[in-house]
């Protein structure tokens, strides 16, 4: 038996015989008394009107969940470092991949087809993996974010500052949409994870119920530090009051909620952190050079199609304004109602061929409907309603009780569904105050015209704020003028062309590599985003001290803290003396061991450890046999008079890369060890010019030791700094080195 079967979420006739959902908290599957079966809401299959839950949270200490996630989910995940966690991400997604059959089947009852289930389940999933690789890839092995370089603060370099992350104590509270069951989740799930605070789920009602199979399945997974998730099933009233300084929270829904949450006394004084993603009119503007017949003209249309029927409609993303040439309006209601028909079947997403299901809930289409009220009243007339082209003057009729495809193929009214067929609207003024305002969440948009690109603009920029716009044009001018003009009223923004039409990842799926949020109405918040994301949940503090105090906070060697050098200079020590950091009376580093860096693995590397090479002269001839050797004669190498003419330079000069060839030569330890591979160099500058007769050195320093969880090895960031014989720095630069851990 599966894990879905042995859950909750077996569709019944009656509301005796549909369990009350139940909430994950405190470790444990919760589910409200009997009691709380009266006023508990139904939730029903969209396409059929059979229960398929009561959703209720009576009874559920919410205060107690808060404290849990505080004092365990903090604990255990306080306990791991961030790649542990990447990998734990990267293991959900696994696991989830191997049950999304279990998910699919529950998300038809959402009316999602098996594209929108791919779009929310398959996305979910992505973003987990995307997390589980940024985290590895871009964040260190450890618990700390160091942010920018190292500032000094005094001119002996004994004191000086550096920005860093490190996680909220308290927990992640998600407040999530209807529409998006699991990537709704999911996508604030995994950034909090990463970050390591807890996270407690609150879904919407109407889908909840997939988002409680999603948390079943990963509680299985046995994956899930305790406390990491839990997850609330129904009402939160009032959870606000349970946060403080300490906590986040992440809402998707409504303007009208967020700003009650934005009014709460604990948001405004008391020190919560609140984003908000809320209403969004996007936009989707036709370049004035994207003709009929054009690529851009074709990949405007289709994708206009796509976001009013995935999902129907119902994204914060989709399109709701098609913003065309004033020339243009009649071609591209014609074009977007013939790839409707031809491309559009509306139906219980179980039937074979059905491309658009009902909406989440009959109340849902009852909302709709007394938006599209709500725009005709405020100027639009419909240009286009799916079961009849010509259906303009008809009004409701054409598009209330469509012709569906039911679960067994026949096809008819369905008055238990909530089925709403594609609607296009048409307002000829184009300032009209209802398209700019009104957002009608499911399948329908609106086209409007517009004179020239400064008017276009204007318009897109009217919708007070959005999630998301896509410009189609292949004029380099006219999108620089429509992006210079919308970027700052807008959180992403498409450039749709013939090069990328294909390609694209569209313009209503937002990307976790990407910022997901939008100014304004929008909300004025940012999901996503990649690492962006994961420092939404942890506090940046600018930290002070010496440079020693700096390396042990930040896991980073600064200059000026201790070493352990081996090489010239270095004091001898005996085969089997390990390397010791030793500071005397003034605080200065001292010199105490004569093992090469490149000797030890990992597990016996430490911050500080160093080499300090012997010094190398450079002569005329090595210049000139490197500038024939390479091909590279640029003049400041080659010609004398030329080379002194440069004010940067006193005569002819040694080539940079020459010089770190040679710097290579003097730190690198040639017997095969511990150190695998040098795999880039990183942050080079070169700050002095070396001339003939000039003797170089140089001192090599590991600065960062990141060990790889499911390795053998790990990479070393070694601090190069080559120096004259005045002892000026010539170059500087990061060397990047992959090591054994034994």
């Amino acid at each position: 038996m599966t894990t879905t079967e042995t859950s909750t979420l077996v569709a019944a006739t009656s509301a005796t015989e549909v369990p009350l959902l139940p909430s994950f908290v405190e470790g444990e599957w919760w589910s409200p008394g009997v009691d709380a079966r009266a006023s508990a809401a139904p939730v029903r299959d969209a396409s059929t009107g059979e229960l398929v839950s009561l959703v209720s949270s009576a009874g559920l200490d919410v205060e107690a969940a808060v404290r849990y996630a505080r004092t365990v989910g903090q604990k255990s995940l306080g306990a791991l470092t961030f790649h542990q966690r990447a990998l734990i991400l990267k293991a959900l997604g696994a696991y989830l991949t191997e049950h999304k059959a279990e998910l699919y089947a529950v998300s038809t009852q959402t009316g999602a087809t098996k594209r929108d289930s791919g779009v929310d389940i398959d996305g979910g999933i992505g973003v987990l993996f995307t997390y589980g690789s940024k985290g590895r890839r871009e964040l260190p092995n450890s618990t700390v974010i160091v942010d920018g370089a190292p500032e000094n603060l005094a001119r002996d370099g004994s004191f000086g500052g550096q920005h860093v992350y490190t996680r909220v104590p308290g927990v992640a509270f998600q407040v999530n949409a209807f529409n998006f069951p699991v990537w709704g989740m999911l996508e604030k799930f995994a950034p909090a994870f990463l970050a390591g605070v807890p996270s407690i789920a609150k879904p919407a009602t109407p889908t909840a119920y997939l988002t409680e199979a999603c948390v079943r399945l990963m509680d299985a997974s046995g994956l899930l530090p305790s406390g990491s998730l839990q997850l609330i099933s129904g009402s939160v009233r009032g959870f606000l009051d349970h946060l403080d300084l300490r906590d986040r929270v992440g809402f998707t829904g409504s303007a009208s909620t967020a700003r009650s949450l934005f009014e709460h006394a604990n948001v405004i004084s008391g020190g919560v952190g609140l984003t908000a993603e809320t209403d969004s009119l996007n936009a989707a503007i036709l370049g004035p050079d994207a003709a009929p017949g054009t690529p851009e003209f074709d990949a405007f249309v289709a994708s206009v199609v796509t976001e009013i029927t995935s999902k129907a409609g119902q994204k914060c993303t989709c399109i709701r304004r098609v913003i065309v040439p004033r020339a243009q309006m009649d071609a591209v209601i014609d074009a977007v109602g013939a790839r409707i028909t031809a491309r559009t079947v509306v139906g219980d997403p179980r039937a074979d061929g059905v491309t658009m299901g009902p909406l989440a809930s009959i109340e849902q289409r009852d909302e709709v409907l007394r938006s599209i009220d709500a725009l005709l009243a405020g100027g639009g007339r419909i240009a286009f309603a799916a079961d009849d082209a010509a259906a303009e003057g008809e009004q409701r009729a054409a598009f209330t009780g469509p012709q569906v495809v039911r679960a067994d193929g026949s096809v008819g009214e369905s008055p238990d569904g909530a089925f709403l067929a594609p609607v296009v609207l048409r307002f000829d003024d184009s300032d009209s105050a209802a398209v700019h305002e009104i957002e009608a969440f499911g399948p329908v948009c609106s086209v409007i015209g517009y004179d020239d690109v400064d008017d276009a603009v204007r318009l897109a920029n009217l919708g007070g704020g959005s999630l998301v716009a896509t410009i189609a044009s292949v004029d380099p001018a006219a999108v620089a003028t429509l992006f210079g003009g919308i970027a700052p009223f807008h959180g992403r923004v498409l450039v749709l062309d013939r090069d990328d039409a294909r390609t694209s990842t569209g313009h209503g799926s937002p990307v976790p590599h990407l910022v997901h949020g939008g100014p304004g109405r929008a909300g004025g918040g940012e999901e996503l985003g990649g690492i962006r994301a994961v420092k939404h949940f942890m506090q940046r503090t600018a930290v002070q001290g010496t440079p020693a105090v700096l390396t042990a906070l930040t896991g980073e060697w600064r200059e000026g803290a201790p070493t352990s050098q081996s090489g010239a200079g270095a004091a001898p020590a005996s085969a089997d003396e390990e390397s010791v950091d030793s500071v005397d009376e003034s605080g200065a580093a001292g010199v105490s061991a004569a093992e090469h860096p490149f000797r030890k693995p990992l597990s016996r590397l430490r911050l500080g450890d160093a080499v300090a090479s012997d010094a190398r002269e450079i002569t005329l001839d090595d210049i000139s046999h490197f500038a024939e050797f390479t091909g590279d004669t640029f003049y400041a190498h080659t010609n004398e008079e030329a080379a002194a003419a440069n004010p940067f330079f006193p005569g002819r000069v040694a080539h940079g890369y020459l010089l770190l060839s040679w710097a290579a030569g003097l730190f690198v330890d040639p017997e095969p060890g511990p150190v695998l591979a040098n795999y880039g160099l990183e942050n080079l500058r070169f700050v002095t010019p070396v001339s003939p007769g000039d003797r170089v050195h140089v001192t090599l320093t590991a600065k960062q030791i990141t060990p790889r969880e499911n390795e053998s090895y790990g990479e070393v960031r070694w601090d190069a700094v080559l120096r004259n014989q005045h002892d000026e720095p010539v170059a500087t630069y990061d060397v990047l080195t992959l090591v054994s851990k034994e």
